[in-house]
Formats: structure tokens, C-alpha cells, sequence
């Protein structure tokens, strides 16, 4: 039996039943409402069947004011509680784990489908035609960021009572908690920025904001960059420091990732020749944090054959393999795997030859957006789907929330 097929205890004493995890990706599948659609519920019915230990979804933001993309779900309130609990019932009848990801934009908030947008400092973003999609964001009072830190809470015991297994929070990318941990993006001078101490305090109070209120049997992962791969940004031996504060606190699970919209290293970016060899875009930072770290850790990034996932696993380096775009192409994934059906794994890279957009890897989102869309709407995957068709989708949804703002 390979070793990805064996379980694992976290620290909390939940048990998955594999190696294997299906890494948060953008769905963009909410309704008008921000409620969960039968399309998205149905595509995580096939991915249960599929056989991962762990689901992570998408975004789960935790205010309707402040939306990533026009159709993310947010979970604020328990108006469409009863929709939360049929997403949490795909995994009855399988020991697979669903797990929430939760998060907050700050200043990665596009324009169009929200009215302010908020962020630690008034830092915009600098990316090509940047100001065209994205405001310059205001500073968050204290007040507001005490608010968030609570609304975070406040979402993680809504899903723990709707009955999933799990939350992460989403402290990657360039999101909120991101945004916080950098000295590019936090220019406070209050006890929210500057030293280090400060700049983590954010991401601290929301994990232990959720912990009290979700007690202790409920697991809290976190998903944190390696760093942001920019000049003067969060560095690799800082968050080598926050993942020991948030170890000392007891987080459950630690996933790995880097980079954020204006330097993309998550979907590649920046990959060295160490990497195309090893695959997984950050192994050698988990290898260090391995080092000053026992809790479990897990990997998403570039893993694409199954004899290196493997290798991983057996030589301790990690404890879970993280992958996203593979199951939005093949949501049987896993148990390919398991049976040896794969050796090698799927990951289409569509284009559109707009530079702006194809080097942030902006169409490769929006592509397996809609591949995701049709798995949950009983379709197979289109390998051949144009690039265009999901840029032309995703337009006409921003216009339509656009025009509803107004």
C-alpha cells in the first residue's frame, strides 16, 4: 500500500484517513446572496468521492462587504445555515474531513463589487492595470480590526456547527492576515505594525478569537506564506518566527505556500532549477521549518508525480500533500493514486497572450473555476476549454454584481 494512503493523527486527535488533500482553490460558485450553490455542493460530493483525506475549500469570507470575487460565499450570520449543513453532509458515509477556509481580501478587493475597501495601511496594489480592478484601500480603525478579528470567530463556529470538521485560516497570498504580517503592505505605528511582534498580533488574536470559541477539539489550520518574494517584503526567517507563535499557541495543521497578486510564486512564478527538479515549489523552506516545528505540516505547490509525493512522505519532510488544480481536472484524483492508476499527475496552463494577466496566473484561476463549475454541475472537465471563454465569464458576473452595488 503506498504510504500516501495511510492515515494521520493531528495534535488534536482528529484522524485523516490518507496523505492526501485537496488545497483551497478559488470556486466563485456562491449565489447572489453569497449563500453555497447546489453547484458547489455537488462538486464537493464528487470530490469526497474521490477519496482525499482532507477537503479545503475556497474562500469563506467573513464579511459581505468586502468580497474577493463577486460570487465567493460568506458566512456572517445563520440565514442560509441550512445550506452550510448540506455542504457539510457531502462527506457522510466517508471518513473525509471538510475543512473551511477562511478569509478576508483587505486590500485585494476588486473595485467594481465592493463599495470601500480596507486594508492596514493605505498601501495600493502595484501591479500592471492594478488601478483599474483594485481601490487604494483605507486604514482599518482599531475598532474595525477587532471587529474582523471577531467575525472570524464568529464564521469558524457557524461551520463547526453546521458540521465541518475544520477551519483554516487563510494567512496567504496578500489576503488580510497577509497583509498584516508584511512591512510593505503594514505601515502602522500603532500595536498593529512595526516589529514583528506587532504585525503577527493580527493573525494570533484570530486564531485564538476562533480557538475559544470553537474549544479545543476542533481543529484550526493555517495557511501561511514562506514568504512574499518581494524586496523589503515578509521574509523567510520571519515567518519561520511566526510559525513557532503559532505553534506555541497549538494550531492543528500548517500548509505552506508563498508569493501573493503582485508576485504570483504560488502558481510558479518562481521557481529555481532546485525546484523543477524537486517539484514542490517551497521544499526547502519546509525542510528548515521541520526543523523548529512539530507540528504537522503540509505542502501545496508544484508536486506532479506520484514517486516524489511519496518520497516526501517516507523521508519525513512533510505530513500531508497538498494539491489543488489536479482534482479541478480529475476529481477522482485520489483514488487513482491509490490504486497506481497514475504515476503522473494532470495540470493543464491555459493563456489568453495578455501578459498582465497570464503572469499573475489570472486565467489559470478563472479556467479552473469553471472546470470546477462543471464537475459540480455532473459535466466532466473540458482540457480544451478556452482561456477566453472563462475570461468572458468571469466579466459578465463582475458587471452583474457591479450593477447591483448601484
Amino acid at each position: 500500500m503506498s504510504i500516501l494512503n495511510t492515515p494521520f493523527t493531528l495534535p488534536n486527535g482528529s484522524i485523516l484517513p490518507n496523505r492526501l488533500a485537496k488545497s483551497a482553490m478559488s470556486e466563485n460558485l456562491g449565489d447572489k446572496y453569497h449563500a453555497p450553490t447546489p453547484t458547489l455542493i455537488n462538486a464537493y460530493y464528487e470530490w469526497v468521492k474521490g477519496g482525499a483525506g482532507l477537503l479545503i475549500t475556497g474562500n469563506v469570507m467573513v464579511d459581505k462587504m468586502a468580497l474577493g470575487e463577486p460570487q465567493n460565499v460568506v458566512v456572517e450570520d445563520r440565514k442560509h445555515f441550512d445550506l452550510l449543513q448540506q455542504w457539510a453532509k457531502t462527506t457522510q458515509g466517508s471518513d473525509t474531513h471538510l475543512w473551511a477556509q477562511i478569509n478576508h481580501p483587505g486590500r485585494q478587493a476588486i473595485g467594481a463589487i465592493n463599495k470601500e475597501v480596507f486594508a492596514p495601511s493605505a498601501v495600493p496594489l502595484k501591479l500592471k492595470g492594478a488601478s483599474a480592478m483594485f481601490k487604494t484601500p483605507k486604514p482599518l480603525s482599531e475598532t474595525q480590526i477587532l471587529d474582523i478579528i471577531d467575525r472570524f470567530g464568529n464564521t469558524a463556529k457557524i461551520l463547526q456547527d453546521a458540521g465541518f470538521t475544520g477551519v483554516q485560516i487563510h494567512s496567504a497570498h496578500g489576503y488580510l492576515s497577509s497583509q498584516f504580517l508584511s512591512p510593505i503592505t503594514n505601515k502602522r505605528t500603532d500595536k498593529w505594525g512595526g516589529s514583528l511582534e506587532n504585525r503577527a498580533r493580527f493573525v494570533l488574536e484570530v486564531y485564538r478569537n476562533i480557538r475559544k470559541k470553537v474549544g479545543a477539539a476542533f481543529p484550526i489550520g493555517i495557511k501561511i506564506n514562506s514568504a512574499d518574494f518581494q524586496r523589503g517584503g515578509f521574509t523567510e526567517a520571519e515567518s519561520m518566527e511566526v510559525l513557532q507563535l503559532l505553534s506555541a499557541e497549538g494550531i492543528d495543521l500548517i500548509e505552506i505556500s508563498g508569493g501573493s497578486y503582485e508576485r504570483p510564486a504560488m502558481m510558479g512564478s518562481a521557481k529555481k532549477q532546485s525546484t523543477l527538479e524537486r517539484e514542490a515549489y517551497f521544499m526547502e523552506y519546509i525542510e528548515k521549518a521541520r526543523k523548529i516545528t512539530s507540528k504537522p505540516l503540509m505542502l501545496t505547490g508544484g508536486f506532479r508525480t506520484v514517486s516524489v509525493m511519496e518520497n516526501a512522505i517516507q523521508s519525513n519532510q512533510l505530513d500531508i500533500i497538498g494539491l489543488a488544480r489536479p482534482f479541478a481536472v480529475l476529481p477522482n484524483l485520489a483514488n487513482h493514486i491509490f490504486t497506481g492508476k497514475l504515476s503522473s499527475l494532470p495540470s493543464p496552463n491555459p493563456k489568453i497572450g495578455i501578459k498582465m494577466l497570464d503572469e499573475v496566473g489570472s486565467m489559470e484561476i478563472l479556467w479552473y473555476e469553471l472546470q470546477i463549475k462543471r464537475i459540480g454541475e455532473g459535466k466532466k472537465p473540458d482540457f480544451k476549454m478556452s482561456a477566453y471563454k472563462a475570461l468572458g465569464h468571469t466579466l459578465k458576473l463582475s458587471l452583474r454584481k457591479a450593477f447591483r452595488k448601484n
